[in-house]
């Protein structure tokens, strides 16, 4: 299986930056990143930064949004080559594109704490999408969309505790929640803005056209 299995705080290790794989304690003073004798690459020789060449650079790009999305390398390359026949900026079009993935909507709704819950969430079957159960984490969402938790009492209370949890909570301009259904629609697409990690995506393109 190509699945990771291994420590998750390793990863933003290794990219320097959080991910946000572990949801709320990614925010708290136990992240890996924010200890200063742990912020830097894993392994028994972590602390030997060498200067980065070119394909250096553009892969950890691409690695970067992989692990930040939670894709494997045949998905990742699949939504490039999905990106590049739309019209447009390559790159923008491949972080659009892995915005509307289902998973990633649900975390940004606010609905889980990580990614990866959102991926269990939607593949047990909890989430509706236009009154239709909707069970694969990469279905990607459109503009008009109603995205619906689970008639159940099961479904709905595990994404109400979290959406209590933070009530200071906002979502991005593009999506529309309804706290106390919960329910929330796709009102327009996302814009380069609403991508929360800092990259270039003009390197992952460079990379990936190689």
């Amino acid at each position: 299986m190509g699945r990771y299995l291994g420590p998750s705080c390793r990863r933003c290790r290794r990219e320097g930056i959080k991910l946000m794989l572990k949801g709320a304690r990614c925010e708290t003073a136990k992240c890996p990143i924010e200890k200063k004798q742990r912020n830097r690459p894993p392994g028994m020789h972590g602390w030997r930064r060498r200067r980065a060449t070119e394909y250096t650079e553009r892969l950890r790009e691409k690695q970067k949004v992989k692990r930040y999305y939670g894709l494997l390398d045949s998905q990742f390359m699949r939504y490039f080559q999905r990106a590049k026949r739309q019209r447009g900026n390559t790159g923008e079009k491949l972080l659009e594109l892995l915005e509307r993935r289902l998973d990633n909507v649900i975390y940004k709704l606010n609905f889980v704490p990580s990614r990866k819950a959102a991926r269990q969430l939607i593949s047990h079957g909890h989430i509706h999408i236009n009154g239709r159960k909707v069970s694969v984490p990469s279905y990607t969402v459109d503009v008009g969309d109603k995205i619906a938790v689970k008639d159940s009492e099961k479904s709905r209370k595990k994404v109400k505790e979290q959406l209590e949890s933070n009530p200071n909570f906002t979502t991005q301009n593009w999506l529309q929640l309804d706290r106390q259904e919960p329910k929330a629609s796709i009102v327009a697409l996302p814009e380069r803005e609403d991508v929360q990690i800092p990259v270039e995506e003009q390197l992952i393109v460079e990379f990936c056209s190689r």
